[in-house]
């Protein structure tokens, strides 16, 4: 079936969305971290129940669920859920955001207004060169745009919209679910996978216009504390261990050229230094692990234990604790059990005129938490380019790219059910 006759609302809907201010806080400790974010859920849902979705509601975890019906004669067609998330990384202000959409793209430096030293070349974009022609929304220059991941909660809601309008395009029962705090790492925390009810899932959070990823990095942290000794600085000889230098020798000793997210792409691992704090007599580090395989995960968190005890051998006096904390896990494990999720998004990408592209994704996403909770989950592109800084952009047609890729997602599970 052709989509071409969509008269799209994605753009409008994302538009409105972005200027809604949902920064997450990865120092709060309440659920959501942030209680602003409830603001655009609250909005999503008075949305959804617009369009003729009943059931649509907003938890007090700030979670949004909703139903769009099954509208085929057949039985046993699997239920399937898609979902985005509501907040914004808290690495660059979310505050006032003024979108700004350049039409007809080709090629030019976009100078951001409210801060012209903010300037999106193609020399630093190239990802650009493939969007000639486009309309291309960007933020004004002080802000984050916010197309992660509001670009997918405006495609899944203008999806959401066609298919409630066009009850001529057959589908089983679809579920709709936004999250809070993604992008501090808790935006699965509070589902209720009972409640949700799906079989499979899929976020729509990727960049490249036709990618599905579902391998992406097994994840820890890592923390290092350590007790030096203390003494007067005018009578320390042979007496101090400053826990400072301590922490500062374990970070130099880490490899220069390999193992750093600088200097790693695609499958390589990583090592990363994320905080360091402390006093003469107590210093503490916190580090990142990342590999696509628990293998690689804990050789990395073995490397970073002997360098911790080599450098630990100049200091004899001085203790350590070496704490490893599990993250999250590489969801290619559950999703390879069900082949069918990853081919008939493939069949969706195409039937929308794209070419299917598979590659890892360098981070974690909700659906690998929810694949591991029992949903697997893929993630689908919608074109978030430049996410979390304040030359972050989008491109129009991607987002409408992704909206049919959507509906067709929804078509082609309904006719694979026999």
């Amino acid at each position: 079936m052709s989509l071409s006759a969509i008269t799209y609302t994605v753009l409008e809907r994302f538009l409105r969305y972005v200027q809604i201010d949902t920064q997450s806080d990865p120092l709060s400790e309440t659920y959501p971290s942030t209680e602003k974010q409830k603001n655009l859920s609250r909005l999503l849902v008075q949305e959804l129940k617009a369009m003729g979705i009943t059931d649509a509601e907003m938890d007090e975890w700030g979670v949004v669920y909703a139903t769009i019906p099954a509208n085929t004669p057949k039985t046993g067609v699997p239920v399937i859920c898609f979902c985005s998330h509501v907040d914004t990384a808290p690495d660059s202000s979310g505050t006032g955001v003024k979108p700004i959409v350049h039409n007809n793209y080709q090629g030019q430096d976009l100078v951001l207004p409210d801060d012209t030293t903010q300037v999106i070349r193609l020399s630093d974009h190239p990802e650009l060169g493939s969007h000639l022609g486009h309309s291309i929304v960007t933020a004004s220059g002080t802000t984050l745009l916010g197309a992660d991941n509001k670009a997918g909660v405006a495609a899944i809601m203008d999806a959401a919209y066609f298919l409630i309008n066009n009850p001529q395009v057959k589908h089983g029962a679809i579920r709709i679910l936004f999250t809070p705090d993604e992008e501090v790492g808790h935006g699965a925390d509070k589902v209720n996978m009972e409640k949700l009810g799906a079989q499979f899932g899929y976020t729509v959070d990727g960049q490249t216009p036709g990618s599905i990823e579902y391998e992406n990095f097994c994840a820890d942290a890592v923390e290092i504390t350590i007790q030096g000794v203390s003494a007067h600085t005018g009578t320390a000889k042979g007496k101090m261990e400053n826990a400072i230098k301590i922490a500062a020798a374990i970070v130099e000793r880490l490899p220069k050229h390999h193992l750093s997210p600088e200097t790693t792409e695609m499958y390589g691992g990583f090592i990363h230094p994320k905080s360091i704090n402390g006093l003469l007599e107590h210093a503490s580090l916190s580090f990142l692990i990342r590999d696509f395989t628990e293998e690689g995960l804990h050789t990395h968190e073995n490397l970073l234990r002997q360098i911790t005890g080599l450098v630990m051998q100049d200091y004899p006096n001085s203790t350590f604790e070496f704490n490893v904390i599990e993250q999250y896990r590489n969801m290619k494990s559950v999703v390879d059990n069900y082949p069918q999720v990853v081919a008939y998004a493939e069949e969706a990408i195409r039937r929308a005129g794209l070419t299917p592209v598979r590659h890892p994704i360098r981070g974690g996403t909700d659906g690998a938490r929810l694949s591991f909770m029992g949903m697997p989950c893929p993630n689908l592109f919608v074109g978030e380019y430049a996410s979390h800084s304040r030359q972050e952009w989008i491109s129009v047609q991607d987002m409408q790219k992704s909206v049919d890729t959507i509906i067709h997602l929804c078509m082609v599970w309904e006719e694979k059910t026999a």
